[in-house]
C-alpha cells in the first residue's frame, strides 16, 4: 500500500492531507503561524509518523496558485520547473512565494520522493483567445503576460469529472456553468468538458463578489483613489483584496453572518443583492456563450452547504432554473439534483475535493 501526500503551503500556514491508493483520506491537518517552512515540514512529518494510519508517501503533490502560460498540466518538479514557478511570482506575489517555500522544504525532507506541482491555472489553458485576451496593446500584453488565467482550476476539473459521472455522460460531451462559491468565488463555463471561460482573470481579484475581494470594478477606480484620495498603490491593493466584497459592504466576510444580519440590516441586505446580481450576470453570460447547457453546478463552501443562500440565489428563476425547495433542504453530502422536473436547466450540487484532485493528478504525473 502506498500513499500520496498533498501540501497546500501558504505564507504563514501549511495544510496537508494524506490519501491511500483507494483515495481514502488517512491523515489531514494544518500547521498555523509558520515562520520557517523547513521547520514546519519537519513538524508535519513528525506528526504524521506518530499516527498509526501513516503510510510513507510515494508522491507529494503541491498546490501552486499560478502557472502562467507555461504550465497546462501537472509537472514533475525539477530545478527548471522550480525556476519557472519562481519567475511567475510577479503574477501571484501573495501566493507563489509560500507555495515555493513549501516545495523547497519538502525537497529537503523527502529528497527521494517524486514531487509534483499542480497549478490552479492549468485547467483554464484550454480557453480560446476570445476568452483570455484583454483588449490592450498587444506588445505590452505579450511582454508582461497580461491576460486572463483563471483560478480554482483543480476544483473545476474535479467537479466537471464528477458531474459527467452523475449525468451518465462522457466528460467531453458536457457543457456546464460551475459556480465555485466560497470565501473566494469564481464561475467557469465548461464546453465539451474543458474550460471555455472563467470569471477570475490575471489574478484572483476579478469576477464575482467575494468575502473580502471586490471582484469586477471599473479600472479607473484605482487611478481615481490614487489621484483624489492620495492612496498609495499598496493601499488600494489591500483595499480591493482584503477590505472589499462582503466585508467592505456589510462589515463581515462570512456569508452565514451576512445572511442572518440581512433580516434587519440594510447594508447586509444590499450586499447580498450585489453578490447575487454579479453571479446571475456571469451565469447568464456564460450560458449564452455555451448555447446549450447540460447543468448549472454549485460547489465549494457556500454552494454546497448554504441551502438558504441557494434558495435566495434562484428565487427569481434565472434562465428558467426552478429550484425545488424540498430537494434543496436535503442534507445529502453527495452529488445531487436540487431543481424541479420542470426546470429548463438542471441545477446540481456537486461537492468539490481539490486535495483529492491534486493527489490523483500527482500520481498520474509521477509515473
Amino acid at each position: 500500500m502506498s500513499s500520496a501526500l498533498v501540501i497546500n503551503s501558504g505564507s504563514s500556514s501549511i495544510k496537508y492531507q494524506l490519501f491511500d491508493d483507494d483515495d481514502n483520506q488517512l491523515l489531514a491537518g494544518v500547521i498555523e503561524r509558520v515562520d520557517n517552512h523547513n521547520e514546519a515540514i519537519k513538524q508535519l512529518l513528525e506528526t504524521m509518523k506518530a499516527k498509526k494510519s501513516f503510510i510513507e508517501p510515494d508522491v507529494i503533490g503541491h498546490r501552486v496558485v499560478h502557472g502562467g502560460e507555461r504550465f497546462s498540466k501537472p509537472s514533475l518538479i525539477t530545478k527548471e520547473v522550480l525556476e519557472e514557478i519562481t519567475n511567475l511570482i510577479p503574477l501571484a506575489p501573495l501566493h507563489n512565494p509560500g507555495n515555493i517555500a513549501g516545495i523547497e522544504a519538502c525537497l529537503q525532507a523527502f529528497p527521494k520522493t517524486p514531487q509534483v506541482a499542480v497549478f490552479d491555472t492549468a485547467f483554464h489553458q484550454t480557453m480560446p483567445a476570445s476568452s483570455y485576451r484583454y483588449p490592450i496593446n498587444e506588445a505590452i500584453a505579450e511582454q508582461y503576460g497580461i491576460r486572463k488565467y483563471g483560478f480554482h482550476g483543480t476544483s473545476f476539473s474535479f467537479v466537471t469529472e464528477k458531474t459527467a459521472e452523475f449525468l451518465g455522460k462522457n466528460k467531453d460531451e458536457i457543457n456546464l456553468v460551475i459556480l465555485h462559491l466560497g470565501n473566494g468565488a469564481s464561475a467557469c463555463a465548461v464546453k465539451n468538458g474543458e474550460s471555455f471561460d472563467t470569471s477570475m482573470g490575471l489574478s484572483p481579484l476579478a469576477g464575482l463578489v467575494m468575502g473580502t475581494r471586490s471582484g469586477d470594478i471599473d479600472p479607473a477606480v484605482v487611478f481615481y483613489l490614487n489621484r483624489e484620495a492620495g492612496m498609495e498603490i499598496s493601499e488600494i491593493d489591500n483595499l480591493l483584496n482584503s477590505e472589499s466584497g462582503l466585508r467592505g459592504m456589510a462589515g463581515n466576510s462570512d456569508m452565514r453572518d451576512v445572511m442572518e444580519a440581512s433580516l434587519n440590516d440594510r447594508k447586509a441586505s444590499e450586499a447580498l443583492e450585489v453578490y447575487r446580481h454579479r453571479i446571475v450576470f456571469y451565469l447568464s453570460g456564460f450560458a449564452g456563450l455555451l448555447g446549450e447547457v447540460d447543468a448549472v453546478v454549485l460547489t465549494a463552501g457556500i454552494g454546497e452547504n448554504s441551502k438558504q443562500f441557494r434558495e435566495f440565489l434562484f428565487e427569481d428563476n434565472p434562465l428558467g432554473i426552478d429550484l425545488d425547495k424540498r430537494l434543496n433542504d436535503s442534507s445529502n453530502a453527495e452529488a445531487r439534483t436540487i431543481s424541479s422536473e420542470t426546470s429548463k436547466i438542471p441545477l446540481l450540487v456537486v461537492p468539490t475535493n481539490e486535495e483529492l484532485e491534486i493527489a490523483r493528478q500527482s500520481r498520474m504525473a509521477s509515473f
